[in-house]
């Protein structure tokens, strides 16, 4: 028919208000399922970054000792050369002069920090400590309980006693 408007117009369709409830019903679902799932991974990735970090200190203590034990080996003190047997005694790691303490680096920004290449913002971690312990908190965390602790190498007698490097990660 030429008349017939609802040939020229379909009428209007859209969904109705069960649909609607429906949809935002399954998204509703599936946020509450993946938000939880969303946290774990969260705790997940600053435990691994704790766990990361951990191992790069203890790798920057054990290859500042050697090249401390090289330099003391290998040379006497000079007032020319800066190395392990210099007073103060530091070592080059990489063209980075790291700051010794009992052929171990010191627990300092210019110390361990130096060593393992940490940079504390960029990284995501809060330095502190004082005297001889530095410690890293995992931004994100729960500190003391998303830490790292380096306790500088002391003496006891004469002999040297290796750092202390721990790691807890029950609030990250």
């Amino acid at each position: 028919m030429i008349g017939d408007a609802s040939r020229i117009h379909p009428p209007a369709r859209g969904f109705t208000l069960v649909e609607l409830v429906i949809v935002i019903t399954i998204i509703g679902i599936l946020a509450a399922v993946a938000l939880p799932r969303l946290i774990e991974a969260q705790r997940d990735a600053r435990v691994a970054k704790a766990n990361a970090i951990f191992g790069s200190i203890r790798s920057a203590a054990a290859l500042a000792r050697s090249r401390c034990e090289l330099d003391i080996a290998g040379t006497a003190p000079s007032s020319t050369v800066t190395n392990c047997a210099s007073t103060p005694p530091k070592v080059n790691m990489d063209g980075t002069m790291v700051d010794i303490v009992n052929r171990h680096p010191a627990a300092s920004a210019t110390g361990i920090e130096a060593a393992a290449g940490i940079t504390p913002v960029a990284d995501g971690l809060t330095p502190g400590g004082g005297g001889s312990t530095r410690t890293f908190d995992v931004v994100g965390g729960t500190a003391p309980n998303c830490r790292i602790n380096y306790q500088e190498a002391s003496l006891s007698g004469t002999a040297i006693v290796a750092p202390v490097i721990t790691v807890a990660t029950t609030g990250c």
